[in-house]
């Protein structure tokens, strides 16, 4: 049983509000390199009864002076003992590219202690956690071929990648962040019970329809996958639509 906390501001998730009215809670992870304001203006589209609650995860933002997580399950515990407080209604997981995993791996976790699970599971830009991983490791690359690795990504804005000391400041948690995601290690669980939504880029040369639809293993639930216009970083190119769907797929949950 979930243990009884003092519910007050966390800095996982500071736009949180802990007495609000909403039906419906919201927690969102960013992709590697992303902090909480990616999610900025998801709160004026979806529902009002749908409330957005992004992760700031440690070593960027509000957080820039806290070390960053190097490891997936590490930090899935830490997001999970700060997140236990705000589960007093019904919530949902999304998650883009790196945020999809630790979305997944948060919920297995909160099912380990017994916690209150999500009522719906929403990962994107990532194969199944059960697949095999397609590219190579690049998180300890030497910093020429890392920004040139970055380049390739094109998730990082051009005007960040020639800008020097912006870069000497991003690149420690890009690195953090790949050894997040380059160094999991999926470990067997029984799938979860609730449904899973799975959206991916139909131009996205790294995850694939069939890596997409790898998720369906992850639940005993209804499970769909939703392919969009767009490479890896369609959930910004594709916005309308990722939120469209989002909020059909949640109002669901709160009808």
């Amino acid at each position: 049983m979930i243990e009884a906390y003092t519910v007050r501001t966390s800095p996982w998730f500071p736009s949180l509000k802990p007495g609000g009215a909403a039906r419906l809670r919201l927690f969102c992870f960013p992709y590697a390199g992303g902090a909480a304001h990616i999610y900025r203006d998801w709160p004026a589209k979806l529902p009002a009864e749908i409330e957005v609650c992004p992760a700031q995860l440690p070593g960027r933002g509000s957080r820039r002076n806290e070390p960053c997580y190097t490891n997936l399950l590490r930090l899935a515990e830490g997001a999970a003992t700060a997140i236990l407080p705000y589960l007093d209604r019904p919530f949902a997981f999304f998650g883009h590219s790196m945020g999809a995993l630790v979305s997944f791996e948060l919920a297995r976790e909160l099912r380990r202690r017994g916690a209150p699970q999500p009522v719906h599971l929403l990962v994107s830009g990532r194969s199944g956690p059960q697949v095999p991983r397609r590219t190579p490791i690049t998180y300890n690359l030497p910093e020429p071929l890392f920004i040139e690795r970055l380049r390739q990504l094109n998730g990082t804005p051009k005007e960040v990648l020639e800008e020097p000391e912006m870069m000497q400041m991003m690149i420690p948690l890009l690195r953090a962040d790949f050894e997040v995601s380059q160094t999991y290690t999926y470990e067997p669980e029984p799938p979860l019970d609730y449904p899973i939504t799975a959206f991916g880029g139909l131009e996205d040369s790294h995850v694939t329809a069939e890596g997409l639809s790898a998720w369906r293993e992850q639940t005993t639930a209804a499970f769909d996958a939703r392919l969009l216009p767009g490479d890896h970083f369609f959930l910004q190119t594709a916005k309308a639509t990722v939120l469209r769907m989002v909020a059909e797929e949640l109002g669901r949950r709160i009808s």
